[in-house]
């Protein structure tokens, strides 16, 4: 059963030079217990490669390893599940797709859409952009800066978990998971972070004792 304490997203060009691969290796010796693959501006054959990579990675670790967006891409490198966005594929035909297994996430920003989330099927929701973000610039108005208290709420009105999303820090993780979410999750936190490692295990210590 995957623990979505700390939830690692990928995106090598803001990895202050260093390799998607060479930050996971550090990030779960950090604590982190779920990796997706992003790289938004990578071809799908090199998602593809890196994504075999993390495979490897993730299981020998015991780690939760999904794919942003693209069923087609989890499928090929055997990830454990898929992460859906609002342009992409509904969750019941990823589910048709990749079988009662699969872990299935689903990105919401208000009650509404997590419930019907919830009904289509989605294992856990990505619940943002909590706090302003400089990874993502294509986020509506209304869907930025929700604020713990949204994210308290749609956790409440959902029975599965809810991960935050969106400028999560250390700093400000904790209000996050004290509002009813299961975890948070990040980019740049660790990625851009000097010490990976260090950022991974200090973001599992913050959520730990907002969890207590």
């Amino acid at each position: 059963m995957t623990d979505w304490g700390v939830y690692l997203v990928t995106q090598e060009s803001l990895s202050e030079d260093r390799t998607t691969l060479s930050v996971v290796e550090a990030a779960i010796a950090g604590g982190v217990d779920v990796v997706q693959l992003r790289e938004k501006d990578r071809s799908a054959r090199e998602r593809y490669h890196v994504g075999r990579k993390l495979r490897a990675l993730t299981r020998e670790a015991g780690v939760t390893f999904v794919v942003n967006d693209r069923v087609d891409l989890a499928e090929a490198v055997d990830a454990d599940g898929v992460h859906l966005g609002d342009d992409d594929l509904p969750v019941s035909v990823a589910r048709d797709q990749l079988g009662p297994d699969a872990v299935i996430g689903r990105s919401v920003s208000f009650v509404d859409d997590a419930r019907r989330a919830e009904e289509a099927g989605a294992d856990y929701l990505g619940v943002g952009a909590v706090y302003a973000t400089g990874s993502k610039n294509d986020i509506d108005d209304d869907e930025y800066e929700i604020g713990p208290e949204r994210v308290g709420e749609i956790a409440a009105a959902v029975d599965i978990p809810v991960v935050g999303i969106g400028g999560v820090t250390a700093d400000n993780a904790a209000p996050i998971v004290e509002a009813g979410a299961d975890g948070v999750a990040v980019i740049t936190a660790i990625t851009g972070a000097e010490d990976p490692e260090a950022a991974a295990r200090g973001l599992a210590e913050t959520v730990d004792a907002a969890r207590r």
